[in-house]
């Protein structure tokens, strides 16, 4: 415990110190691009139809699953279901059992909280990083994954909640560290939306959906809360259970140690089974849990899961074994929901 005590502190103080020189570089090096920030698209403007609607609630609570840290979760079930009446409405804590080098919640995206935002101010935050204020926002909000996002796929985001219901939830306010508030000048914070003529199939557009997903944000290792690209979708990445730590999984087509023995088919059926038509979260109990929201990935169409499939197989191989869980040593009458950091 003391080992791990000892290595967390040192790889926050590396985050910290890595942060200040960004800082650094950020004011003497770089002052033009931090007037880029919030020049987005011009005149950009939402028209809701039931058609945009409904695509928007796909990809909020299938694919970028946006209501997975917009809403409150069930940690005393298994994958941490969603509670009901708390739809978008925020207050997820992210900290320091993430890795994270701040404290962190998830914002309230009901109308309640967004009536005073105009569409481009959403569209902002989303793809940019930057709040109605002018704020700059910790990627823990994946905006770097959002920027080059279909535009009608924006749009349908933006549609969809303003079409969830009104929840009046006020949420504390994330706390940044200095250096990192300094460090995140250096992050494009600019929006690149793309076209919609590009194809729905195939690898490109599963690597369209992984990104959207997030898959790699999570299926990779963070040192000092940064993801560490040169073994990216090779797991590693631990969040602090009050019931053991959980490490995500390897998914890289190592058939050894990631998913290169799987099949479309066992892939798409392992999504599948959480479906919650048929699927009924069972209790966490004193044990294993997992933050992966399945019950939402499984909403994700079986042709949207073939094509991320046909992605992964196309990514580096890594020879990565993974123990994806470790119990507590003492448990106690503890469930497997994140530990508050």
């Amino acid at each position: 415990m003391i080992v791990q005590s000892k290595r967390y502190l040192s790889q926050h103080i590396l985050w910290l110190v890595m942060c200040f020189i960004l800082a650094c570089l950020a004011n003497c090096v770089r002052p033009k691009a931090r007037q880029a920030y919030g020049r987005q698209l011009a005149q950009f403007q939402v028209y809701p139809a039931p058609t945009l609607v409904d695509r928007g609630q796909y990809l909020a609570n299938h694919v970028a699953v946006c209501m997975d840290c917009h809403s409150q979760r069930d940690w005393t079930k298994l994958s941490g279901p969603i509670v009901a009446g708390t739809l978008g409405a925020g207050g997820q804590e992210y900290g320091k059992n993430y890795g994270l080098p701040g404290r962190y919640y998830g914002r309230n995206l009901t109308p309640h909280a967004l009536k005073d935002w105009s569409d481009q101010e959403l569209l902002n935050a989303i793809t940019a990083g930057v709040s109605k204020s002018g704020k700059l926002l910790f990627p823990l909000m994946p905006y770097t994954n959002y920027h080059q996002m279909r535009q009608s796929d924006a749009k349908a985001i933006i549609a969809y909640l303003r079409s969830l219901d009104p929840i009046a939830n006020e949420v504390p306010s994330s706390v940044t560290p200095l250096p990192v508030r300094l460090g995140l000048r250096m992050l494009p914070h600019r929006t690149a939306l793309s076209s919609d003529s590009a194809a729905f199939a195939g690898v490109a557009y599963g690597q369209y959906l992984t990104k959207l997903a997030g898959c790699a944000d999570c299926h990779t290792e963070r040192v000092a809360g940064k993801l560490v690209k040169l073994a990216p979708f090779a797991g590693g990445m631990s969040v602090k259970l009050l019931g053991g730590t959980l490490r995500s999984a390897n998914i890289t087509p190592d058939p050894a140690t990631g998913i290169g023995r799987w099949s479309k088919a066992d892939f798409v059926a392992r999504f599948k089974a959480f479906d919650p038509p048929h699927f009924v979260a069972p209790d966490a109990g004193k044990g294993f849990n997992t933050v992966m929201p399945w019950t939402l990935y499984a909403g994700m169409t079986e042709s949207d899961l073939e094509a991320i499939y046909d992605y992964l197989r196309t990514v580096k191989p890594v020879r990565k074994r993974v123990v994806v869980f470790k119990a507590s040593a003492r448990i106690g009458n503890a469930v497997g929901r994140p530990q508050s950091a």
